[in-house]
């Protein structure tokens, strides 16, 4: 009876999450459709963003493109995936096989404490103090590799502080926390049995933590960066104020540009009517491209664990 009742409470709470993500999606939409209705696939497909054009012929004629907004988001959350991912790994690994119990202790605490900050105090940092002061770097890396094919592109000339780059340090240091914490507790979880067969065979820290660590924590290793990665995609006030705030598509990574999220929040007071739906449809395009990113991680995650028990 007991064992009925857990069962069918378990599936009341999957089934409440479910229902509640299902009328999210069904209310932006439903307040997104003029927008959508309008501008139909060009919603996805331009970056030509001009909610009010006084230029135009006639009454004033508002376009809305959001394919520089989902580019933004896209390149900014890579940028922090790239710098947030080796770090974490390196401080979890660190905390859970090397340092010793004090260091830990301490380490896990500053760990913590970084992800209490409130994102409007990275923000306010990151406009402050590191766009004013890291565009000499910027020329640098520029410099550097300005007669490399690709890289000389992405790391462009005439840097900005307020950058796409600097959107993206600004993110990796926000989600840094919440990567090693949920990797470390990944990391606790591996069977002491398993660490000390590979090391009592012979193998090196490094082919233990390569040969019994990371197989058995890839799962939550994958978790932790989709969570990571999730929270770098909506993130709004942090990169609202550092991201620059400019429409535009360009493969220079010093360059301003903007964001989904971003521009819902600079935006969305003074929206009305059809500007004010075109907002919501890029919270329903974020919304959904979340769910294909985390959808693509499970398959990844399911993917690598059949290969990991040698089935395919």
């Amino acid at each position: 009876m007991v064992d009925t009742g857990f069962r069918l409470l378990a599936l009341a709470a999957g089934v409440t999450v479910l229902a509640v993500l299902a009328l999210i999606l069904w209310a932006t939409t439903k307040e997104a459709l003029p927008a959508l209705r309008s501008s139909g696939w060009h919603f996805l497909t331009s970056n030509k963003w001009v909610p009010n054009d006084p230029d135009g012929p006639g009454p004033r004629h508002a376009e809305f493109g959001a394919l520089a907004f989902v580019y933004g988001t896209a390149v900014i959350s890579l940028i922090a995936v790239l710098i947030a991912v080796p770090v974490s790994i390196g401080i979890a690994l660190f905390t859970t096989e090397l340092a010793p119990r004090r260091v830990r202790r301490a380490l896990v605490n500053v760990v913590d404490l970084l992800a209490a900050i409130p994102s409007v105090v990275y923000g306010l940092w990151g406009i402050a103090v590191l766009a004013p002061n890291i565009v000499g770097f910027y020329g640098g890396l520029h410099d550097a590799f300005a007669r490399v094919p690709v890289l000389g592109r992405i790391f462009g000339p005439e840097p900005l502080g307020r950058s796409f780059m600097t959107a993206g340090i600004i993110l990796a240091v926000m989600i840094t926390p919440i990567i090693t914490s949920i990797t470390r507790d990944v990391f606790a979880t591996v069977p002491r049995s398993e660490k000390d067969a590979a090391l009592a065979l012979g193998a090196t820290r490094w082919e233990m933590i390569n040969t019994a660590v990371f197989p058995h924590s890839f799962g939550g290793m994958v978790g932790a960066v989709m969570l990571g990665l999730g929270r770098a995609m909506g993130e709004t006030i942090a990169v609202a104020l550092v991201i620059g705030s400019s429409t535009q598509i360009v493969a220079n990574l010093f360059h301003s540009g903007d964001a989904m999220p971003a521009v819902i929040a600079n935006q969305f007071g003074e929206s009305s009517g059809d500007f004010r739906a075109a907002l919501i449809g890029l919270g329903v395009a974020l919304f959904l491209l979340t769910i294909v990113v985390n959808v693509a991680a499970r398959w990844i995650v399911a993917r690598a664990e059949i290969r990991l028990k040698g089935v395919a």
